[in-house]
């Protein structure tokens, strides 16, 4: 009984591990990835990614720049995935490491594309780490 039990209690502290977490709202001049949770995937489950979802606002609707949320996983550069000038946008997204079983450790962050002549501004990075 006492192994049923454990087993039982040891199944829950996983199922939590692998639910749904917030995502404090990202912002810059221009663009916020806001109402924003994350998800790192079984193994058995999309590449065992960390998948992100959330919604990218243009808050500068008339300033004729784009808006993108990039995230990447250990090991590789960023993914970038656009907004639409003057609208807020759904993403539902997961990156992942190809060459392995599961990512163990993710960034993100959320930036405003100023064109050629300008480097684009981006929100400070969040780092995530996977903890089992």
């Amino acid at each position: 009984m006492a192994v049923a039990a454990g087993l039982f209690v040891g199944g829950i502290g996983a199922a939590v591990a692998d639910s749904w977490q917030e995502i404090k709202p990202r912002s810059t001049d221009g663009s916020k990835f806001r109402d924003a949770k994350y998800l790192w995937e079984p193994k058995s489950s999309n590449h065992g990614g960390f998948h992100f979802k959330g919604d990218l606002v243009d808050t500068f609707p008339n300033d004729g720049h784009n808006v993108y949320v990039q995230a990447k996983v250990q090991g590789y550069g960023w993914n970038r995935f656009n907004g639409v000038q003057r609208k807020t946008v759904h993403l539902d997204q997961v990156v992942y490491d190809g060459a392995a079983l599961y990512s163990t450790d993710a960034a993100i962050r959320v930036c405003r594309d100023r064109g050629s002549l300008r480097p684009d501004n981006c929100s400070p990075e969040l780092s995530y780490h996977r903890k089992n």
